[in-house]
């Protein structure tokens, strides 16, 4: 390995805002809102902010999935929170999430709002609301197994987002000791999951869940050589019980139509920027609305 760069880090750290990146002008070392923008609210008692991230494709697929059993409640609006624009620094998205991060929800069914932030806490609310795809408490160890890979996703996929993917595919120099280092800690993760669904349909055995609704948006994508344009580089073929998984999860009805609400890049069929009703996957996606001339 060669340094390419001799690096001594100051006494005191200070913020180089030309530090470059693709995501550079929307990370800042401070929290709080940059300017005043109150958010819309819909007419749904569930109110998202969001963007068709990984992250925010979680929720998107479980309220689907909610709604495709038959969960009127579950319907929602869910409005377009550009990250790139540094929309999550507006006065009324840190209102609802102090963390300025997507995805945030707003609960207006009950006799008081309720905020809801970070995208696992989100997925247990409304799973628990709604008594679907969580195990419930009289059923102790099929909910900790489902708890422990939530949380799993949780803790790990910031190794494969902000570890690897960053530095990878949009550090402004390509470092080989960050890149080694994040390579080798997302394959271990993959090797995790394929043993694991080597003898489990789903995550915890044959009922799905919001495991694997929250482990599927990143580590799905993944394996079928769809993030970061790293399938090549991380031999993402060879983890075959974890590309079945993916592509179990892929074709139910609910997650195809979750996975495009608020999704601003990709095909323009595949992006429904906003969704405030059913119809909106067939009359509202991007071919629709700008139809090319």
């Amino acid at each position: 390995m060669t340094d390419s760069s001799a690096y001594t880090p100051p006494a005191i750290w200070t913020w180089n805002t030309a530090n470059g990146g693709r995501f550079a002008n929307i990370n800042r070392p401070i929290a709080g809102p940059t300017h005043e923008k109150a958010l819309p609210v819909g007419r749904h008692p569930l109110q998202l902010y969001s963007q068709g991230t990984p992250n925010g494709q979680k929720v998107t697929v479980l309220l689907e999935e909610l709604l495709a059993l038959g969960h009127a409640g579950a319907e929602y609006d869910a409005w377009l929170i550009p990250i790139q624009e540094g929309a999550q620094f507006g006065s009324g998205f840190v209102e609802v999430n102090p963390n300025s991060k997507i995805p945030a929800l707003m609960d207006h069914s009950g006799p008081e709002p309720i905020r809801v932030f970070e995208s696992g806490a989100i997925l247990m609310h409304l799973a628990e609301k709604f008594g679907a795809f969580l195990p419930p408490v009289s059923e102790p160890a099929r909910r900790a197994e489902c708890l422990s890979w939530l949380f799993w996703q949780m803790g790990s996929a910031p190794f494969l987002g902000g570890g690897f993917g960053h530095f990878y595919a949009y550090a402004p120099i390509k470092i080989e000791y960050a890149i080694d280092r994040y390579a080798m800690e997302v394959k271990r993760q993959l090797d995790v999951l394929n043993r694991h669904l080597a003898t489990h349909t789903y995550l915890i055995g044959d009922d799905y869940t919001i495991a694997d609704m929250a482990i599927w948006p990143w580590y799905g994508a993944l394996v079928k050589g769809q993030t970061y344009g790293a399938g090549e580089f991380l031999q993402v073929h060879e983890y075959t019980h974890v590309i079945r998984w993916a592509d179990l999860i892929a074709q139910r009805p609910a997650v195809k139509r979750g996975r495009i609400v608020n999704r601003t890049v990709g095909q323009p069929e595949a992006q429904l920027r906003e969704r405030h009703d059913a119809s909106d996957f067939d009359t509202r996606t991007e071919d629709k609305l700008n139809p090319p001339t």
